[in-house]
């Protein structure tokens, strides 16, 4: 029997640990699953000479000198491309590795099973066998809540730090960064939903930001400061309100909701700048008072 087929056999019902430990049996090598920010959450307890493995295993991440080398040896540009899977390979490795994304059911990358060969040589085999255990681990994380919240929140919180000014190194943060434009078309917009006064505004923020959520899937969202900051994309660097909202029956127009749209970008790194941008297209579109909800720069 292949190794696919014994990996398709396993029970998932138990659990991904139980996954993990189980797959091993199969494919006798180290296995690891992490998030997105490089947090453990679940490994075989088998001993290795590997040193990444055992950073992982004994401190629950990786370090930032880890991170710059990953970056160094375009790891982090290999696996922020990869559409499924990856091979790591590199001379100052002490092991090759295989890498697999793992996606919640809303199709947001949240994590990686990473497979070490520490014990025995890869074969042609792994590849396939890796995504097959990664497909069960998906199936599983679908019906779980916390990777479900944990994607909605991990974009929230990187367009926050990229707002803020926290994360500005594309070396080192494009794997978390590149989490933003998957699913995106080439050109970029932010837009900027003030929000109704008075009342409990935490409140407030949750009931719209669930609405807006609810309404425009495809948008990655952030509450920030007072306002919920919506992240957009187009094949089309003009903006067309069309494309993007339904201009007769929109929840701006039936909540009294105002919105400012920056001008077209293509760089994240950039997102700082085109708030502001959005941020002056609603306040200079407030200020004429003519009857409009969207209001784009330019």
């Amino acid at each position: 029997m292949s190794m696919s087929a014994q990996i398709k056999a396993l029970d998932e019902s138990k659990g991904i640990q139980h996954l993990l430990d189980a797959a091993y049996e199969v494919l006798q090598n180290p296995i690891a699953m992490f998030d997105t920010t490089y947090a453990l959450q679940a490994h075989t307890d088998i001993t290795s000479d590997d040193p990444l493995w055992n950073e992982l295993v004994t401190t629950g991440t990786f370090s930032m000198e880890t991170q710059v080398f990953f970056a160094n040896e375009c790891f982090t540009e290999e696996v922020a491309n990869a559409d499924r899977l990856v091979v790591l390979k590199s001379a100052k490795l002490a092991y090759d590795r295989i890498l697999c994304n793992v996606f919640n059911r809303d199709m947001i990358k949240v994590a990686n099973v990473i497979i070490v060969e520490s014990n025995q040589p890869f074969g042609e085999e792994e590849p396939a066998a890796l995504m097959e255990l990664t497909d069960k681990i998906s199936r599983i994380i679908r019906e779980d809540e916390y990777y479900s919240a944990y994607g909605r929140a991990s974009h929230q919180a990187m367009i926050r730090d990229l707002l803020d000014g926290r994360i500005r190194d594309p070396l080192i943060h494009a794997p978390h960064v590149q989490i933003l434009y998957e699913g995106f078309n080439d050109y970029l917009y932010v837009a900027v939903v003030s929000l109704p006064q008075g009342g409990n505004p935490q409140d407030t923020r949750k009931q719209f930001y669930d609405l807006l959520t609810s309404a425009y899937p495809s948008f990655k969202f952030a509450v920030y400061g007072d306002d919920i900051v919506m992240l957009m994309s187009s094949k089309h660097s003009s903006f067309d309100e069309k494309l993007f909202f339904d201009v007769q029956n929109n929840p701006f127009k039936e909540n009294n909701l105002f919105v400012g749209i920056s001008s077209s970008f293509e760089n994240l790194y950039l997102l700082r700048e085109h708030y502001d941008n959005a941020l002056a297209a609603r306040e200079e579109g407030l200020a004429a008072n003519d009857g409009r909800r969207v209001f784009h720069s330019g």
